[in-house]
């Protein structure tokens, strides 16, 4: 199984930059997109038929801001777009695609660069969420979390922790939730396949910085503990720009 998962910052903006095409040539079975800012009914007909996927939306109430949507060529056994809570649900942030006994949650978790307020929204959202989650993989024991965390979890996931400790993102607080996320029933697939490679998923678009590699890696695919020994790799794809993210991909040995 190939799975993506892909924060597009935008998906009409990604369609017109190649978006479609390059997902018919990576040939995905299943791909994550997050910060659609879009409603389905905003994309071109045309383009969704002519993609061949299957696809589910869950957008924001709030017109061209979050939303996630996730496009695969088997169709699910289940789609359950939201986690329950309205506050969190009225943005679009957590979508559940079930194909037989996996589980696939596409999320978007909230940025807190905005200010103090959307700060400590984001750390609502994070302890208000987990029992969500961990209620999910005790119903759903083969289950994947994809998508952007908007979290750096350890210091070699960001290209210069010192300067950035203050920044939302990578503050003690942020990272001690993701530290006892993946301590806890979830492993972060591309740390345990390559615990020494420096990767990024998202770059500033101010002072080249993509071009330098002077990123964040805030994208993950946590998996439970069934599914590590189905990992097989994991790749990111900077020099493929239809975002300010790159594409995150995994391989493991499933069939859906």
């Amino acid at each position: 199984m190939k799975i993506a998962s892909y924060n597009v910052n935008g998906i009409r903006a990604a369609i017109k930059r190649g978006l479609f095409e390059w997902i018919r040539e990576q040939d995905y079975d299943v791909v994550c997109f997050q910060e659609t800012k879009a409603l389905e009914e905003q994309v071109d007909e045309s383009l969704l038929k002519e993609i061949q996927y299957h696809h589910y939306w869950h957008s924001a109430e709030k017109k061209g801001y979050s939303g996630v949507a996730t496009f695969s060529k088997v169709k699910p056994t289940k789609v359950i777009a939201g986690c329950g809570q309205e506050v969190y649900d009225k943005e679009g942030r957590v979508l559940r695609t079930d194909f037989g006994d996996l589980t696939i949650l596409n999320c978007y978790f909230p940025s807190g660069s905005a200010g103090e307020e959307r700060h400590a929204f984001k750390m609502q959202f994070l302890n208000d969420l987990k029992p969500f989650f961990l209620d999910t993989i005790k119903e759903r024991p083969n289950t994947i979390i994809v998508g952007d965390y908007n979290v750096v979890h350890q210091d070699i996931d960001i290209h210069n922790p010192k300067k950035n400790d203050k920044r939302s993102g990578c503050q003690p607080e942020e990272k001690a939730w993701l530290a006892e996320w993946f301590n806890g029933p979830f492993t972060d697939a591309f740390r345990h396949l390559y615990p020494e490679k420096q990767e990024f998923s998202w770059w500033s678009y101010r002072a080249g910085a993509r071009g330098k590699n002077k990123g964040w890696r805030i994208d993950y695919l946590s998996v439970t503990d069934n599914l590590v020994p189905t990992l097989e790799s994991c790749a990111h794809y900077r020099e493929v720009k239809h975002s300010d993210h790159c594409a995150v991909e995994l391989n493991l040995d499933w069939k859906i």
